[in-house]
């Protein structure tokens, strides 16, 4: 086409009105335009390639509006987006017609351009009074437009970004070239970037619909202006590195994100510590990050459902929604838990001094709304689809395509599929959608994309192609290329390699090059050429055929892949991603039934390293430790597989225990807890009874179920005494005086703790006090009583000896009580010196988070709180009590939550805010009451009295 192309855009519901105004346009002569609308493509070309085409050479375009054309999906998400694109970025001309009276006014774009009849009424219904005026008007313009186009306006100056800083997307999902049906919510991420007040926006939907082709395509447009200012571009995918609990946490990403953005210690501290540094790094430069697939992080459970798993990237998605200068991008098939609280509502951000006073919060709900969007991403419209099929050159008319596209749930993979599928039956038409047998399982499990792969599978037949698809099946995350080897290796795998074994290499590659034809496999990526992978409802489907039609096949295959990455993987690793192997390795194992050598060759030997504990103590990957522990449960997290011993039964469930509990889950911790006390009863394993019933009471003490913690610890004690050690007899009793303590039970407490350390005395006379974890609850204890110069001397003691041989916790802990023990004192001296307590509050908070046990660091957190208020230093003061606060919140910590809110109430009393310190205090007294928490009883009467309330 080289003369200028007039465009008419129009729904098919009006095409009368189209062929009346064509005589017109045509009387210009057509020798001088062209005349484009889409009824002049035959049947099975093309289509919306070709009017794509069209719409970028259009010099002028002819919009027919009715309540029809803005009713049609297809013109109001396609063609009308590019044409404004056009208009905007070209200076193509758009001429809107009014056919019909529709409320055309509420409707943007129409409202900034001249409307035809000028008067605002529509042309005439019965095609005669001012349709051939307001017709012949058009081509008038049109004829100007023609004999000016030598004339070109000047282009309003457009930004020039410079480059990113650092980029990198390589780790994203290859997906198909074409989108449709999304021209909004690439218009939404557009917004959210230039926005302030959009800091997260996730899209929501099944898998297959298209989230990471939208992701891929507005990245596209991004690139093309080089990211519009973004100084940092990071992108990840879950699905890179796993599927499922049992094999997925997100260290990995963790760990990788901190060493790209910087962080001078990428494995230090806790997971929340880990995610908050990780979103102080993301701040400091204008950055974009992509989250892609996070469903395999979230909980599927009715009662937390969508609640991201991992803390530490709970923490960095939280963070971002609440101060973000940039953008966090997420695609998943689930709601996000954590974001809902920022949806609609305001955000305080540091800049207002945490959670601050009256003024602050009504200036951040001015300034913050909608801080995080989840959007649930629509499935295609019935126009969408048809145009996507006519892409896959499928034939049949608009009716028939837009029915197919009802029949397959509007579903962006299964339509894709349905058009490669369609395009090797002769003649391409649609009517051949109506021969694939449908599937009776739920929409949400892919039904309509797994018809069309059922579908492949039979067009295949039992050969190389489908034998392909079932070694992907044994993957959750994309296949590597020694991985496929060992599969593919001799003697062939009855059922799975017996056309693509090693002997058949040709036949290989054709099946993966026809496969990747078909849209079943992904294209090759060029950083990892040997890599296969495939969309994950083709992995699950192929994955679920392997295993319950072959299981000896299954089973076979597993075992190979274990005795592979066992051999390859470093005999010790030293870093998340070295270990990343071995925790395969468990999975597979499991999988070929192999759950004793698994548990003791892998996990117990080269993971955690015997007694050292090094996954956790050392790179602190509970989450991927916890994902490994298990593929040892039959059910989570209560039943062990049946294969390995009784002895390490209750191993995996207290340790399943520990590493729930270090993640804030806690209410799953008790369940492995429970039923590992019940183990240890039922073998009459005292020692092992009494660690899991006192690990049992402590967690109960950090919910808040007193009642339960105290059961628990005197039942500790019992099993102690029947064990009859002694270092366990201590440890039980400062737990059982430690419930007591909270209950409000002092007298009882203090007869506990002395108990324990008579028996402590004459075990062993060179220590002859609690120190370690039982000292810090007698000086918790002590300072309630206000012995603080007794803390000072006990815990200098205990200091010297944890240096020489004590744990990370421990030390932190003896820090923590000579910070509070020097910070009564000044208070009881009337001193404004609170150099010590600072010093000693400092290392104790740097203990905590390096030692990375999240249930301990609230207390180091509300003892610097109370130093800084004190102090006067609000700011730093609110800071902490905001972090205390989220943490206790985040892992249902009821104590620390309650004594969050005395701190809240204590410190808007010093700043003189009653009405918010009253909220707090009403708040901790219903908490204190409920839960029993009677210690704070007295704390409780004397924030009353300074309210003047009755407590």
């Amino acid at each position: 086409m080289d003369k200028p192309v007039v465009f008419i855009s129009y729904s098919h519901k009006d095409e009368q009105w189209k062929d009346l105004l064509r005589p017109h346009l045509k009387m210009l002569g057509d020798d001088r335009i062209a005349i484009w609308d889409d009824r002049m493509i035959d049947p099975g070309g093309e289509w919306f390639v070709e009017m794509q085409r069209v719409m970028a050479r259009a010099t002028v375009s002819v919009c027919l509006i009715s309540a029809d054309y803005l009713a049609s999906d297809f013109c109001v998400k396609e063609e009308i987006p590019f044409l404004l694109e056009r208009r905007r970025s070209d200076r193509m001309t758009i001429i809107p017609i009014l056919l019909r009276p529709c409320v055309w006014k509420a409707v943007p774009w129409l409202k900034e351009l001249q409307m035809l009849p000028r008067d605002g009424k529509s042309v005439s219904k019965d095609f005669k009074d001012n349709a051939d005026e307001v017709f012949a008007e058009v081509a008038e313009k049109i004829f100007e437009i023609v004999d000016n186009l030598s004339y070109q306006p000047p282009t309003p100056p457009q930004p020039v970004w410079s480059p990113p800083e650092k980029l990198d997307i390589t780790r994203l999902p290859v997906t198909g070239s074409e989108l449709f049906g999304r021209q909004k919510e690439l218009q939404m991420l557009d917004e959210a970037w230039e926005s302030t007040q959009t800091n997260v926006i996730s899209f929501v939907a099944w898998g297959g619909v298209g989230k990471s082709t939208l992701i891929n395509k507005w990245l596209e447009r991004m690139a093309a202006e080089n990211y519009r200012g973004a100084r940092r571009v990071f992108a990840w995918s879950f699905y890179s590195q796993g599927t499922s609990e049992r094999a997925t946490s997100a260290d990995l990403f963790i760990n990788a994100a901190m060493e790209w953005f910087g962080d001078e210690n990428p494995t230090a501290g806790s997971p929340w510590d880990k995610g908050e540094r990780l979103a102080r790094l993301a701040r400091e430069r204008k950055t974009l990050l992509i989250l892609d697939g996070m469903e395999p992080l979230q909980s599927s459970f009715a009662h937390e459902r969508g609640k991201i798993k991992d803390p530490a990237l709970a923490t960095l998605v939280e963070e971002l929604a609440r101060e973000n200068n940039g953008l966090c991008v997420i695609t998943t098939r689930e709601i996000i838990a954590e974001l809902k609280q920022f949806e609609g509502a305001f955000v305080v951000s540091p800049s207002d001094g945490g959670l601050g006073d009256e003024t602050n919060r009504r200036k951040s709900e001015l300034r913050k709304r909608n801080a995080a969007r989840q959007i649930n991403l629509e499935t295609l419209s019935p126009e969408a689809g048809r145009a996507l099929l006519r892409v896959g050159s499928v034939r049949g008319s608009d009716e028939e395509l837009e029915r197919a596209t009802e029949d397959f749930g509007r579903h962006a993979l299964a339509l894709n599929l349905l058009a490669v599928y369609l395009r090797d039956i002769p003649g391409h038409y649609i009517s051949a959608a109506a021969k694939i047998p449908d599937l009776d399982i739920p929409e949400e499990e892919g039904k309509h994309p797994r018809r069309l792969i059922a579908a492949f599978e039979k067009k295949f037949g039992e050969g190389p192609e489908v034998e392909a698809l079932r070694l992907l099946g044994l993957f959750d995350r994309p296949a590597d290329g020694p991985s496929i080897a060992a599969l593919r290796n001799a003697p062939a795998i009855a059922g799975l390699t017996d056309h693509i074994h090693e002997s058949f290499e040709a036949d290989w590659s054709r099946a993966v090059q026809r496969l990747r034809k078909y849209k079943l496999i992904a294209e090759e990526r060029h950083h990892a050429p040997d890599e296969l992978d495939a969309h994950p409802l083709v992995r699950e489907h192929f994955g679920k055929q392997l295993r319950e039609r072959l299981p000896d096949a299954w089973r076979e295959a597993n075992n190979r892949l274990y005795e592979h990455l066992k051999r390859t993987a470093k005999e010790f690793p030293d870093t998340i991603g070295q270990l990343s192997p071995l925790f395969a390795a468990v999975a597979h194992g499991c999988a070929a039934g192999r759950h004793h050598e698994a548990f003791e060759d892998v996990y117990l030997r080269r993971i955690r390293r015997g007694d050292q504990a090094f996954s956790t103590k050392q790179l602190g990957a509970f989450a991927a430790d916890l994902g490994a522990l298990a593929n040892f449960f039959d059910h989570l997290w209560w039943k062990p597989v049946s294969t390995i011993s009784e002895a390490h039964k209750m191993f995996l469930l207290n340790a399943t225990g520990f590493r729930l509990r270090a993640l804030g889950r806690l209410r799953d911790a008790t369940k492995s807890l429970q039923v590992g006390l019940e183990y240890c009863i039922l073998r009459r394993d005292w020692k092992n009874a009494a660690i899991a019933s006192s690990n049992y009471a402590g967690v109960c003490l950090v919910i808040g179920d007193l009642p339960q913690a105290l059961s628990f610890a005197q039942q500790s004690v019992a099993y102690a005494d029947q064990y009859g050690a002694e270092f366990h007899r201590i440890g039980k009793r400062a737990r059982l005086a430690e419930a007591l303590h909270q209950t409000g039970h002092t007298k009882e407490a203090e007869a506990a703790m002395i108990e324990a350390e008579e028996i402590q005395d004459a075990w062993r006379p060179s220590r002859p006090i609690l120190y370690a974890v039982s000292g810090y609850q007698h000086c918790d204890l002590l300072l309630d009583q206000g012995k603080y110069q007794e803390v000072v001397t006990r815990s200098i003691q205990t200091l010297e000896w944890l240096k020489r041989d004590g744990s990370l916790i421990a030390i932190a802990l003896s820090n923590l009580a000579l910070g509070r023990a020097f910070l009564v004192q000044s208070q009881r001296e009337g001193s404004d010196n609170y150099s010590e307590a600072t010093d000693f509050l400092k290392q104790a908070m740097d203990g905590l988070r390096h030692a990375g046990q999240l249930d301990s660091l609230p207390l180091g957190l509300l003892a610097r709180a109370e130093l800084y208020r004190l102090k006067c230093d609000y700011l730093h003061a609110q800071s902490d009590l905001a972090e205390a606060h989220r943490i206790a919140e985040r892992g249902e910590m009821g104590l620390h939550l309650c004594d969050c809110h005395l701190e809240w109430a204590r410190l808007y009393l010093a700043q003189g805010n009653p009405s918010l310190a009253r909220e707090h205090w009403a708040t901790a007294k219903e908490m204190v009451e409920r839960m029993g928490y009677h210690r704070r009883d007295r704390e409780v009467e004397e924030i009353a009295r300074e309210l003047g309330e009755t407590a």
